[in-house]
């Protein structure tokens, strides 16, 4: 039976992350040298709470964060206080009137992408036995007004998890217990399915992977939503990744369980929070702030963000890294990787590795504050003189390479512009489109991740305020001349150089037989297709997210070869610009954009090879 092959193929895998156990723990090796009282004490009690926390047996410290009434996290300094004193509660900002986290008004100059969804939008997924799913009702707090809009928006109550205080798994043993309870949870929860279906029968459903597999069930998909949650760090990161897949490349059940993980992470204590705070900063880094609020603002995969407010009466936004997440981001891919291989979760293919691989750098760089600092600060300065965007200031004597402190920014996330007029939504779809054709070609140099939240308009101004550097990545010149060469010819439907261009960029091999050929060239086409005519293109109208999703699930079977690791970062930023101007509704002159960048561009090497003008027009 189907349900006995995918049951062994899911205990396999947990036995491959209990044999990682073995061969990698400390614990295990303090066993071995005689320690046991070291092993009884200390590491196996430890491992038991963290698999049971993790496979949901246990269900760790509920933070209640959904009525926003006196502020009593936030603590005042003065140069006498100790940071564990606290002051009656007193509200940070008197504009702050949000449902649990404040991500509306928001959010930061170091806010990470993967950290919140928006209010307007309504989460209907259940959360089985957690206790974790709250509603957020606007008519509580009244209508929701932006100060810098200055217009009233009506928020629809909104489900949405309720972030839990949970300790970070922080070293190398507890995390791999955290993934072997994982294994236990999904095991289990195939078990139960399995069972389920052999006395009721499979249940009708227009999914049929769901109906077939077991373990694809929606409690499965559940508890690994939240397992990611808790265990935050590169583990949750490559969930956040998956989640804004199609469902060609993973499962439509997992994909709605993984909506709850983009809600964000569980909190730190604060004892822990402290720790990382002295640990980076001093034992005296509250002497450089008036206040500091304890109850984050958001909570990501890497770190949460803390509003705080320094002894000059700045407001920053001051992101803190998880304890161990920098350490532990090979060790959690490769887990990660075992459960994808031996669950099934999403088709094996060349990708994987390489994808793998790709999310690992991209990590790597993402945990280094230091890196971040400098991107934006070189962001800050490639847009000194563009109309229009604006790039908060880094904060640099409370910054250090596990704490980011920056100016805090107002304004609204770019999916809640579609709330506004259209010529506002065409406003600021034309702006974020040639933002992007401005990195790329212009500067080669481009914050690769297109969360919605990283971009905040702010109406009053006119301006996007532009924040989360961590991914930004140069581009090598030759890649560029040759990408924009097989945009251009992806634009003007020329199928002989978008097969030339991407032999150059390493998409193709050479060797593809005609069915890959052809569904890459009409991807191609797809992408190109807002820049094949002048004038506006209208979004509205647009089903480039359906097209790509089904030339994308025939690619995927006759690949020879992975994408070049830059296509990863950039067709994500590409993807969601794009889905950006889809939300927004926007019309825009994207072959104008274009071509404006292209008369200006200079190719190195051959520029003989430019096209002539009259063939772009």
């Amino acid at each position: 039976m189907s349900w006995l092959n995918h049951l062994s193929r899911l205990a396999n895998g947990v036995s491959l992350v209990v044999k990682e156990i073995a061969n990698r723990s400390q614990a295990i090796e303090s066993a071995r040298a005689g320690d046991f009282e070291t092993l009884i004490t200390s590491s196996l009690k430890k491992a038991i709470v963290t698999a049971t926390d993790i496979s949901g047996l246990t269900k760790g410290t509920v933070r209640e964060v959904s009525n926003p009434k006196t502020k009593e996290s936030v603590v005042f300094f003065n140069n006498d206080t100790d940071v564990s004193d606290t002051t009656p509660a007193q509200q940070l900002r008197s504009d702050e009137n949000e449902c649990g986290v404040d991500e509306n008004v928001s959010s930061t100059g170091g806010l990470s992408s993967d950290s919140v969804k928006s209010e307007s939008e309504v989460v209907e997924y259940p959360v089985e036995n957690e206790g974790s799913v709250i509603e957020c009702n606007s008519n509580n707090i009244g209508p929701k007004t932006n100060a810098d809009v200055g217009v009233a928006v009506q928020v629809a109550p909104e489900k949405r998890r309720r972030p839990r205080e949970r300790k970070v798994p922080s070293t190398p043993f507890s995390r791999l217990i955290g993934f072997a309870g994982l294994g236990a949870g999904l095991a289990w929860g195939t078990i139960q399915e399995s069972t389920k279906r052999i006395v009721y029968g499979s249940p009708g459903s227009q999914d049929k992977q769901s109906v077939l597999s077991p373990f694809l069930s929606d409690k499965n998909a559940e508890r690994l939503a939240l397992a990611l949650c808790r265990m935050r760090g590169a583990a949750l990161k490559v969930g956040q990744m998956l989640s804004i897949q199609d469902e060609s490349l993973v499962p439509a059940p997992i994909l709605a369980a993984l909506d709850i993980v983009r809600q964000g992470a569980d909190v730190m204590p604060k004892w822990q929070l402290n720790q990382v705070l002295d640990s980076e900063l001093g034992p005296d880094w509250q002497s450089k702030l008036t206040s500091f609020d304890y109850e984050p603002m958001a909570a990501a995969s890497i770190g949460q963000v803390h509003r705080a407010v320094t002894k000059d009466g700045m407001q920053v936004a001051m992101k803190i890294q998880y304890p161990g997440v920098a350490d532990s981001i090979e060790s959690d891919i490769q887990n990660v990787k075992i459960l994808l291989d031996y669950t099934n979760l999403i088709p094996k293919g060349l990708y994987l590795d390489s994808a793998m691989k790709v999310a690992k750098e991209e990590l790597s760089r993402e945990c280094d504050y230091e890196l971040e600092a400098a991107n934006q600060k070189r962001f800050c300065n490639m847009l000194s003189n563009s109309k229009g965007f604006y790039v908060p200031t880094v904060v640099e004597d409370i910054s250090s390479k596990r704490v980011l402190t920056t100016e805090l920014v107002s304004g609204i996330p770019i999916d809640k512009v579609a709330q506004l007029n259209q010529e506002t939504r065409n406003y600021v779809g034309r702006k974020l489109l040639k933002l992007t054709l401005m990195e790329l070609f212009v500067h080669r140099f481009m914050q690769t991740d297109p969360n919605w939240s990283n971009f905040l308009y702010n109406e009053a101004t006119k301006t996007i305020n532009l924040i989360d550097f961590g991914a930004a990545r140069e581009y090598p010149e030759s890649f560029v001349d040759n990408y924009l060469r097989m945009v251009l010819a992806c634009a003007n439907g020329n199928r002989d150089s978008v097969i030339e261009m991407s032999r150059r960029l390493g998409f193709l091999t050479g060797m593809e037989n005609e069915i890959m050929l052809e569904a890459h060239v009409q991807a191609g086409f797809v992408v190109g297709l807002p820049f094949s005519k002048s004038g506006g293109y209208d979004f509205r109208s647009s089903n480039i997210i359906q097209s790509m999703s089904n030339l994308g699930s025939t690619m995927l079977r006759h690949r020879l070869t992975p994408p070049p690791d830059e296509a990863y970062s950039l067709h994500r930023k590409l993807s969601g610009a794009f889905l950006a101007c889809i939300k927004l509704g926007a019309v825009v002159p994207c072959r104008e954009l274009l071509l404006q960048v292209y008369d200006d561009y200079h190719f190195g090497g051959n520029s003989g090879e430019k096209l002539s003008s009259g063939s772009l027009s």
